[in-house]
């Protein structure tokens, strides 16, 4: 998969090779490809196709960070400069869009219309997340029923996508299919609360970014939403107060995060993640045992555990 995504990289249009080299050399964890690996072999394929489809689905992630970047102004990710930050706005978006119109090319590849609906699928829920962030930017009567939304469309949604590929390169219909989609969907939200987590939790060097940035974004995750749910006025305030600033100026995000702790909303959200984990785990259990239904149990525990 990797010398799949050096080749899509070398053969890009020069100015958009620079930034994929740029961001595929940066590192990361290959998660949603592994992903979509090892469900292919879970329901028994073993072909080029999978790794083809892993190709795509980190172009398509890397298309959807880059326009992130620009959407947020970031300026760092994974502990380096962004792209936007290194080559402006403008030619980053540009990059972005040709990953997306590259990984649908290679997926043209397959001549399979089942592949090409769940990842039309998938590119339209990740750009509707975008939308409801905006609409929910900076606004601080965000719900958790908001915030599992969003986690959906942004995150699961490309983890339930990559699992469903691969049970279809399997020949898997029906509800064996829609088993590994859910599989999917229940890690990828896991996955999301853990990085709502890291936010709080994680060291500037362990997230490759500054700690509390979704809140200087206007941001706010379900840990803040818990904790205001709590009844904690203390925290509610300061959450207005850096809403309104875009900046921790007047308040110091270290207190914050010990509001947010000692509130209980770390260990509530937590709590979710760890049952959302449960329950993609809880998906597996149709079929016979196998190295790859192993790994595919194991990955919740690896998402539950990572510190980045």
């Amino acid at each position: 998969m990797e010398d799949e995504l050096t080749r899509q990289s070398a053969v890009a249009f020069e100015p958009v090779s620079e930034i994929t080299s740029y961001l595929l050399g940066g590192g990361g964890k290959r998660l949603r490809p592994a992903l979509l690996l090892l469900s292919a072999r879970y329901a028994g394929h073993c072909g080029p196709s999978a790794i083809r489809l892993a190709a795509v689905v980190e172009l398509l992630h890397s298309a959807t960070l880059i326009h992130d970047d620009v959407i947020d102004s970031a300026d760092t990710r994974r502990g380096r400069p962004s792209a936007n930050s290194r080559w402006g706005n403008h030619r980053s978006v540009l990059a972005g869009d040709w990953l997306y119109m590259q990984s649908f090319q290679m997926a043209l590849e397959e001549r399979n219309f089942r592949i090409l609906d769940i990842l039309i699928d998938l590119t339209q829920k990740m750009v509707e997340g975008e939308l409801i962030q905006l609409e929910k930017l900076g606004r601080i009567d965000i719900t958790e029923q908001d915030a599992l939304r969003l986690a959906t469309h942004k995150t699961a949604c490309l983890f339930s996508g990559c699992a469903r590929l691969g049970a279809v390169l399997g020949g898997f219909e029906g509800a064996d299919e829609q088993a590994l989609s859910e599989y999917g969907r229940y890690a990828g939200l896991a996955f999301q609360l853990v990085d709502d987590l890291l936010d709080f939790t994680a060291s500037a060097q362990q997230l490759g970014k500054p700690v509390l940035s979704d809140l200087k974004e206007g941001k706010v995750t379900l840990p803040l939403i818990y904790a205001m749910e709590n009844g904690h006025r203390e925290a509610r305030e300061l959450v207005a107060q850096v809403l309104k600033e875009k900046e921790f100026n007047s308040v110091r995000p270290e207190t914050l995060v010990a509001l947010v702790n000692e509130s209980g909303a770390l260990d509530r959200t937590r709590t979710l993640a760890h049952d959302y984990a449960r329950r993609a785990k809880s998906c597996l259990t149709n079929h016979a045992d196998s190295d790859y239904a192993r790994a595919l149990l194991t990955l919740p525990d690896f998402i539950l555990d990572r510190e980045n």
